[in-house]
């Protein structure tokens, strides 16, 4: 059976200011980083095949933390969309 798995990125730095971040290319909070690395945890049990990301650093970053976590190594697909 297929699983979609859908996860938002760690808290971002404008996210913690209470700031619409919309394209603005802004990094993840120490918070954000510890999301992210729980995230990775609460998924390790399951198998993927491949990840989607947007080209922005903070959802590339969460799941590049994820996966430090899964102790895995994903094709990522990255899109602008």
């Amino acid at each position: 059976m297929a699983l979609l798995v859908i996860v938002r990125h760690g808290q971002s730095v404008w996210n913690q200011k209470n700031l619409f971040t919309g394209w603005a290319d802004v990094a993840l909070t120490h918070l954000g980083e510890q999301e992210a690395q729980h995230s990775g945890m609460v998924l390790k049990p399951y198998h993927f095949d491949f990840a989607f990301t947007s080209v922005l650093k903070r959802a590339i970053n969460t799941l590049e933390i994820m996966q430090q976590e899964m102790k895995t190594h994903l094709p990522v697909i990255k899109s602008e969309a």
